[in-house]
């Protein structure tokens, strides 16, 4: 078993432990057995037991880049270009879906996780901005389009949370088309 192979076992183990257990009702024995590594390399790799954590959502759950938007815009339909992105983000994803049990569990008692969840919104409404201004054919106020940005990403957030939590399913396509309707797109 290579190097990697060992850190991807911990990181594996630790996530399905932390969104069952809880980070802090998980011990890093108890990682290390789930794992089939020693204890010592669990520490070998991962210092802190909070570095494990923030690993995970640093590498498994990181902020999207501006290339995302890369192939989901459509120039003129600024409702079509949000569906896009929302399909291309994948947010409702199982690999999320358990990642984002974990970052709202922690982000309560845990400011380095508070800080990742923050960072990572802010990266969504960036790049929801970028769309909105590449699909839209006319300059968008700077006030609305981060608004209507703000509002895609909570609709994005609730139905994948919703999805999470079993609730019922937020209209995605009808939001994507009121927002599209507020930056001036006709109906």
């Amino acid at each position: 078993m290579t190097a990697d192979d060992r850190r991807s076992r911990i990181l594996d183990a630790a996530e399905e432990l932390f969104a069952e257990d809880g980070f802090d009702a998980t011990p890093t024995s108890r990682i290390a057995e789930e794992a089939e590594v020693p204890k010592g390399l669990v520490f070998y790799y991962f210092p802190r037991k909070i570095d494990l954590l923030l690993t995970l959502l640093q590498e498994r759950l990181p902020a999207p880049s501006r290339e995302t938007v890369d192939g989901v815009v459509h120039r003129g339909d600024p409702a079509r270009s949000l569906l896009a992105l929302h399909r291309r983000l994948g947010l409702e994803t199982h690999n999320s879906l358990v990642l984002r049990t974990i970052i709202f569990r922690e982000s309560g008692t845990h400011p380095e996780v508070r800080d990742h969840l923050r960072r990572l919104r802010r990266a969504l409404v960036e790049l929801t901005e970028t769309a909105l201004d590449q699909a839209v054919e006319w300059t968008l106020a700077g006030t609305l389009r981060r608004q209507a940005a703000e509002t895609w990403v909570s609709v994005m957030l609730d139905h994948a949370n919703a999805r999470r939590a079993g609730g019922a399913l937020p209209d995605v396509k009808g939001a994507a088309a009121v927002v599209a309707r507020a930056v001036g797109a006709p109906a």
